[in-house]
Parts: structure tokens; C-alpha cells; sequence
């Protein structure tokens, strides 16, 4: 169990242990949620990440993707896009 004190503006020193386990330096944002009446205390990259990632589930299958080879052909053809639409109109 750690213990911290509250400033009067409110703020908290987050002690070292805690951090590490949450996995936060300095400049990185925690968030503070609410379930079954406990507040805890999370860190905002790695809980949106699992969000982005619960989001995007599926989706590789979906879209066939395999390996790290179909990912790059993927880029290329979006690549090969953009630069006709950005240069061939200019001609």
C-alpha cells in the first residue's frame, strides 16, 4: 500500500512504485475512472491502445490481411494514390 498527500490546489505526487507499475513518466496523462465505487487510477495510452485495438478487432481478417507483407502493399497502394491524385491532375 502507498500513501500521498493532497497540495491545497489538489494535486498528488503519484509515488515512484505506482508509476512503474502504471507504466507512466512525467508528461503522460492518467485517467481517473469509477467502477463499483472504487476510483482508479489508469494510464491514458495504454487504456486508449486497448481501446484502439478492441476497435480495430477483426478487422484484418476482414480485410485479408495476413503478414507484415500485405500491410506494406497496402501503404504502397494508398501511396501510389495519393501521388496520382496529387501530381497527375497538375499535369
Amino acid at each position: 500500500m502507498e500513501v500521498a498527500k493532497i497540495t491545497s490546489r489538489g494535486q498528488v505526487t503519484i509515488p515512484i512504485d505506482i508509476r512503474r507499475k502504471l507504466g507512466v513518466r512525467e508528461g503522460d496523462k492518467v485517467i481517473f475512472m469509477e467502477n463499483e465505487g472504487k476510483i482508479l487510477v489508469v494510464n491514458a495510452a495504454k487504456t486508449a491502445f486497448t481501446n484502439i485495438r478492441q476497435a480495430f478487432s477483426g478487422e484484418a481478417e476482414r480485410l485479408g490481411i495476413k503478414d507484415e507483407k500485405d500491410v506494406i502493399s497496402i501503404v504502397d497502394e494508398i501511396r501510389k494514390k495519393m501521388w496520382e491524385e496529387r501530381y497527375e491532375d497538375n499535369d
